[in-house]
C-alpha cells in the first residue's frame, strides 16, 4: 500500500523512449510540472502524449515539445502554443485533435475498461468522415490523414463510434493525497488529471500536500488509490511555483 518514492526521477525511472502518456492539466492548472521536467533531464523521447493541450509559454509539455521529444499528441487545444504550431505545420509533429469532451470520456473509458463508445460529438464533420491532417509533409500537403470512423444510428440520431484512451504511464497532479494514492483535485485541475490517472496503466501523482491514509474523508476522495502506483510529495517550494498564463484584472 505504501505508494511513496523520493524524488521525481525514481518516479519516472522507467519511462522508456517512445512511451505513450497521459498527462493531466488544464491550461496550467493541475500540471505535473516536476515529472515533466524529470522526463526532460532523462532525456526521454519519442513521446506519444495524450493530454487536453501541450503545454503553455515554457512551462508544462512545451520543456518536452521544444526539446523535441514529443512524436504525437492527442489533444483537443493548441491555443497560442507558437512552437507546438510550427512542428505541426513542419510535419515535425503528428496531431490528433479530438472534442474536449470526447477526450475526456475516452480517457474515462479506458480507464474503466470500456474499449469504445458512441457519441454524437463531431457528426457530420472530418472528425467522423475523415481527413483531419494528423501530419503534414512539411510542404504544405497532407502526409497523414484521420481514417473515417464506423457511423451508427440511435432512435433517429446519427452517432460516431470513438474508442477508449489507454497509455502506458500517466502523469497527474493533485492538491492532496495519501500514500496509498488516494487524490484530491482543487477546482479545474480536476478537469482532466483524474481521466488521466484512469488511463494510464501506470500512474504517477505528484502531491502537493501529503496526508496520512484515513485523513482524507472517503466521500471527499476524487480519485482512489486504486488507480494510482506511484505518490511523490513535492516540496513546499514545488507546491507554490504555479504559473498564470493570463492576468485578467479589473480597473
Amino acid at each position: 500500500m505504501g505508494k511513496l518514492v523520493n524524488t521525481a526521477l525514481e518516479a519516472v525511472a522507467d519511462v522508456p523512449d517512445g512511451a505513450s502518456l497521459a498527462v493531466g492539466g488544464f491550461g496550467l492548472s493541475g500540471v505535473p510540472n516536476v515529472l515533466i521536467q524529470a522526463l526532460f533531464e532523462r532525456g526521454v523521447g519519442g513521446l506519444s502524449v495524450v493530454s487536453n493541450n501541450c503545454g503553455a509559454m515554457d512551462s508544462g509539455l512545451a520543456v518536452l515539445l521544444s526539446a523535441g521529444r514529443i512524436g504525437r499528441v492527442t489533444g483537443s487545444y493548441v491555443g497560442a502554443n507558437k512552437e507546438f504550431a510550427r512542428q505541426y505545420l513542419s510535419g515535425e509533429l503528428e496531431v490528433e485533435l479530438i472534442p474536449q469532451g470526447t477526450l475526456a470520456e475516452r480517457l474515462r473509458a479506458g480507464g474503466a475498461g470500456i474499449p469504445a463508445f458512441y457519441t454524437p460529438a463531431g457528426v457530420g464533420t472530418q472528425v467522423a468522415e475523415g481527413g483531419l491532417p494528423w501530419r503534414y509533409d512539411g510542404s504544405g500537403g497532407v502526409a497523414l490523414a484521420s481514417p473515417a470512423k464506423e457511423m451508427r444510428v440511435f432512435d433517429g440520431t446519427e452517432y460516431v463510434l470513438e474508442r477508449g484512451i489507454r497509455t502506458d504511464f500517466a502523469l497527474v497532479r493533485a492538491a492532496q493525497g495519501d500514500r496509498h494514492g488516494n487524490l484530491v483535485f482543487s477546482k479545474s485541475a480536476r478537469n482532466f488529471n483524474p481521466l488521466a490517472a484512469m488511463a494510464g496503466r501506470l500512474t504517477i501523482a505528484e502531491v502537493e500536500e501529503l496526508v496520512e491514509p484515513g485523513e482524507i474523508d472517503p466521500d471527499a476522495v476524487h480519485l482512489p488509490g486504486i488507480f494510482v502506483q506511484r505518490v511523490l510529495a513535492l516540496t513546499p517550494q514545488q507546491a507554490a511555483d504555479k504559473k498564470i498564463e493570463r492576468w485578467t484584472v479589473t480597473s
